[in-house]
């Protein structure tokens, strides 16, 4: 017992001095505020003016449904109707410096559907953010967290599934107002490359990457949402979207990226130049490297496309039916992304809907026949389907076709890569309906479907999932967000984890994720995110990050850190300090 409890007291000994030393120049734990190292008002005032005004205090959105914050009263009905109205919609957060979009990354705090009485507070929200628009904001940013031992948060946006544009008593550096894009006619500095490209300001959205190409007769590769910022985690997540059956991940359409390092250098980072920042960049995630300024994409001329949708409801009789004329679907997948289709579908116990597949240089009469084997399942089965097909003379036009309002604060997600040797026969197509069906009888499902198989010239040549390559569709997961019950909430997303997403990774053994729209609680992220990549990209990190500034909740390197549940960001070591240090300094 004497031996055993003299262990214990050097096992503490050792916590401790880890805790309060400096490993490789990373302190132990991040100051919040409460602590007596934390900026005081001078030292806030003193950052603003650095910034030149630039400085904004966080004030949750949600305040005007809350009758209290801090000292002040905030509740206005009004105010508080119309936010709830709208409150599901991007737009409602994207005006905002600081609001996560996404309720599970809240702490449930100022929640807009709480009662009016519980006080509003910052919770997990950062406590300031920069307004950037030039590099010296950046700069500023980083001597400042680094100064005083603060967490920093890189937003644009705000659309993400997974915490990483937020982050609890953080300094935020809101990238959304860096708006430039700038036409390249004849890109000349990789000579792997010939033609057009189109330099992106960090802010840009993709409606407006869209309408500067198309006024310039071009097609870039991008996503369907509007207003997702494609020079974020986006790209560096991978980034699949209407184009990636004919010109590959957004990621493999990057020729550059300019970024302000840790250090405060802003260097430009491609082929020639920091060519394995430029690598990591390219699909080993965002906000973990350096914060990003600007990328540079190729850009194609632009061309007619068509589209298709489809629907057919479940009318509580049928469901047999949908599930037999969906494994006909799946099975013609593989022929309809080789014809460079991109194709969104959904299962849900509402039914089963195509919102839509879209194709470049194929007209709608030769893209109705990719879906004549699976309407003549449906007329078989005697399914009452809506079938619509049209064409485009150009991309802007087929793309303003689509539903112009999506929701995303209304689902907990999480997802799947989907191979297409699962579709390769009857039985291996039979058992993944089967899987999906076991989901989507009980909640939403959508696939985007689409080949990138061949648009590099090998899979490392982008640290993108190697997975990737040989996709057929991207599974992703939703239940429902309960913001009236944070514990059913955290029910909904533990289902997500550990009872739907099993019915999949039994299909897929050693499978991968597309890390954008993916279950932030996955265990094995290191692997399913990032494939093999990941020693190679931590090393990279390692290199323009040494003493670890850039923090994100699954980004490479921070399986190194753990949030407190007060917010309090630590190294694994400083979680000890925490853990033990109450009863050590009592």
């Amino acid at each position: 017992m004497a031996l055993r409890g003299l262990l214990g007291l050097v096992s503490l000994i050792v916590v401790i001095v880890a805790a309060t030393i400096n490993y490789g120049g990373t302190q132990q734990c991040r100051v919040i505020p409460g602590d007596q190292s934390w900026p005081n008002l001078t030292d806030w005032n003193a950052l603003n003016q650095t910034v030149h005004g630039k400085l904004i205090a966080t004030v949750p959105i949600a305040a005007p449904c809350h009758h209290s914050l801090g000292d002040a009263a905030t509740f206005n009905q009004d105010q508080c109707d119309a936010l709830r109205d709208n409150w599901f919609f991007p737009t409602t957060h994207i005006g905002s410096a600081s609001s996560p979009m996404a309720y599970q990354f809240t702490n449930d705090s100022c929640n807009p559907f709480s009662d009016p009485e519980v006080p509003c507070t910052l919770g997990y929200n950062v406590a300031y953010t920069i307004n950037a628009t030039e590099v010296a904001d950046f700069q500023a940013a980083l001597q400042f967290v680094k100064s005083h031992n603060i967490r920093l948060v890189i937003r644009n946006t705000g659309h993400d599934y997974l915490g990483r544009s937020t982050g609890a008593h953080a300094l935020a550096v809101w990238t959304h107002h860096m708006k430039s894009l700038e036409l390249i006619p004849e890109y000349k500095d990789d000579s792997k490359y010939q033609g057009a490209a189109i330099k992106v300001g960090a802010g840009v959205e993709f409606l407006e990457l869209y309408n500067f190409a198309s006024a310039n007769g071009l097609i870039v590769m991008g996503g369907n949402c509007p207003n997702v910022g494609p020079a974020g985690g986006y790209t560096q997540g991978g980034g699949i979207g209407i184009l990636s059956s004919k010109f590959g991940l957004a990621a493999d359409n990057v020729l550059s990226w300019e970024v302000v390092t840790a250090a405060g250098d802003h260097v430009t980072a491609s082929a020639n130049e920091n060519a394995d920042l430029y690598w990591a960049l390219r699909g080993g995630g965002g906000g973990t490297y350096g914060i990003v300024t600007s990328m540079t994409i190729k850009a194609y001329p632009d061309t007619t496309f068509s589209t298709v949708y489809m629907s057919v409801f479940n009318d509580g009789s049928n469901t047999d039916a949908i599930y037999s004329a969906m494994g006909t679907f799946l099975q013609s997948l593989p022929k309809l992304v080789d014809a460079g289709a991109w194709v969104v579908w959904v299962a849900a116990p509402f039914g089963f809907l195509v919102m839509p597949a879209m194709v470049a240089d194929v007209k709608a009469s030769e893209l109705d026949t990719y879906f004549q084997a699976t309407r003549e399942k449906m007329d078989q089965l005697g399914l009452q389907y809506q079938y619509q097909s049209a064409d485009y003379p150009g991309f802007l036009q087929g793309y303003k076709s689509m539903t112009s309002t999506w929701n995303v604060s209304d689902h907990n997600v999480g997802g799947r890569l989907i191979p297409r040797e699962l579709v390769k026969d009857q039985e291996s197509t039979d058992a993944l309906v089967k899987a999906i069906r076991a989901i989507t009888t009980k909640t939403l499902m959508s696939g985007v479907a689409f080949n990138v198989a061949n648009s590099v010239s090998s899979p490392d040549e982008v640290s993108a999932n190697p997975y990737f390559r040989k996709t057929l569709f991207s599974a992703v997961l939703g239940t429902p967000v309960n913001y009236t019950d944070a514990v059913s909430n955290k029910a909904a997303q533990d289902a997500i984890t550990h009872t739907f997403l099993p019915e999949l990774e039994a299909l897929t053994p050693n499978g991968g994720v597309y890390m954008n729209e993916a279950d932030f609680q996955a265990a094995d992220f290191k692997t399913t995110f990032y494939g093999g990549n990941y020693e190679k990209l931590l090393a990279i990190k390692k290199k323009y990050d040494p003493d670890d500034i850039f923090y994100a909740k699954t980004a490479v390197g921070s399986d190194s850190w753990e949030q407190g549940v007060d917010g309090r960001l630590c190294t694994k070591w400083g979680a000890l300090w925490e853990q033990y240090k109450p009863g050590f300094l009592r």
